[in-house]
């Protein structure tokens, strides 16, 4: 079989979604995912019609998420219509599934070029706005598990369960925040994040005419233990606040996967495969766990263990989520979101999987690391891992 090879990966600046309108709310979702195809094109040298195929990410499939976003998106930049894509939901782990898709398939012999991509505008389409008639999620009365719970109550049985406390889940918070605030300070994202001229919105919501750079993430907080203390638990007698949780937001991310007979071919430079994927369910009682049974799969298939990992990128959907999973595998925490996470940076639900990809292979080759880890927890009860390791 054939190896799979990244050799390029890109992200936007994430920017705040609703209540606080961001940087990237003037664009239309599929302009706001073809900014990542039009950098990850220009910086690879490549012409549009050399993708053989895309995969791409969206949790909230409604409105102009809607209809193949994947797809749109490509269309809507008036270069090519040669490509076909396929939009995936995974939910928070469907960009992470796209990686995977497209790497298969490039390994399968199916294509040589192809695009992992995600895109999530929440302050646009905003969660939920695909389940107006109710969930598909569907319960029979012989349902064998016990009741399956929303996010925000089954992390608080998660947070019970593992003894995580709000002191616990507030200081893994700031420290997100902290470790992000060093990242941006010492130019460690400047590599994967490109600049963006943005349309300015008026009060009115409308358009003014002018731009502005976006060239940074806007989720960063000065944050305190004081500070954190003080906020409101989104559940009455929970540990998790929105300081504690990740920040709705509006971003794109995507990769660029090839053959490596390819990548020689045209001269570009394979940087890092795949070692081992999984998309796993977990138990819906506890429905974010995803982590914890992903990376038992990744390490059960792969042969390895947490001492052949260099990096962990654990999506900070909540604090609990990461700190349940460094508890079951005693992880040395200097080595879990070296840069921050959701927590700091925010989550484009969507598009995260995605982003964590290209921020782990990023950090690999700026701390001249081997080996990362990269796993979310994702709604379902699903959890997605991959094992990537620079070539």
């Amino acid at each position: 079989m054939r190896e799979a090879v990244i050799v390029e990966a890109v992200r936007t600046p994430i920017a705040r979604g609703k209540p606080i309108v961001g940087d990237l709310h003037g664009f239309h979702a599929a302009e706001l995912l073809a900014l990542s195809y039009r950098e990850l094109i220009a910086r690879s040298g490549l012409d549009y019609t050399d993708i053989d195929y895309l995969a791409g990410g969206c949790v909230t499939q409604a409105g102009e998420q809607s209809s193949n976003i994947t797809r749109t998106a490509w269309l809507s930049m008036g270069e090519d219509y040669t490509v076909a894509g396929t939009t995936l939901d995974t939910q928070c782990g469907s960009a992470q599934a796209a990686n995977h898709v497209i790497s298969a398939m490039i390994r399968s012999g199916s294509l040589d070029i192809g695009i992992a991509a995600g895109v999530e505008s929440m302050s646009r389409v905003h969660m939920g706005a695909n389940v107006m008639n109710g969930p598909g999620f569907y319960q029979p009365e012989n349902w064998p598990w016990d009741s399956v719970p929303d996010q925000f109550a089954s992390v608080e049985r998660l947070a019970e369960k593992r003894g995580i406390t709000r002191e616990m889940a507030d200081e893994f918070a700031c420290e997100s925040q902290r470790r992000a605030a060093v990242a941006w300070k010492e130019g460690r994202f400047d590599r994967e994040v490109f600049a963006v001229e943005a349309p300015i919105i008026g009060e009115d919501g409308k358009a003014t005419g002018d731009v502005k750079t976006a060239d940074r993430d806007q989720g960063l907080r000065d944050t305190t233990m004081e500070g954190l203390a003080s906020l409101k638990p989104v559940r009455e007698g929970g540990i998790h606040t929105p300081g504690n949780s990740s920040q709705v937001s509006d971003g794109s991310a995507a990769v660029l996967w090839m053959s490596v007979e390819e990548a020689k071919k045209r001269g570009l430079k394979p940087r890092a495969r795949i070692v081992s994927d999984c998309i796993v369910g977990t138990d819906p009682f506890y429905l974010l766990d995803g982590p914890v049974d992903a990376t038992e799969r990744l390490f059960r298939r792969s042969g390895m263990t947490k001492n052949d990992i260099d990096l962990f990128e654990i999506n900070e959907a909540f604090a609990a989520v990461v700190l349940s999973w460094a508890q079951v595998y005693d992880i040395d925490m200097d080595k879990v979101n070296v840069n921050g996470g959701a927590i700091a940076l925010g989550h484009p639900v969507g598009s995260t999987g995605a982003r964590l990809i290209c921020t782990a292979l990023h950090e690999l080759e700026r701390s001249d690391n081997s080996t990362a880890l990269i796993s979310m927890c994702c709604g379902s009860a699903i959890g997605t891992g991959t094992i990537i390791e620079r070539v």
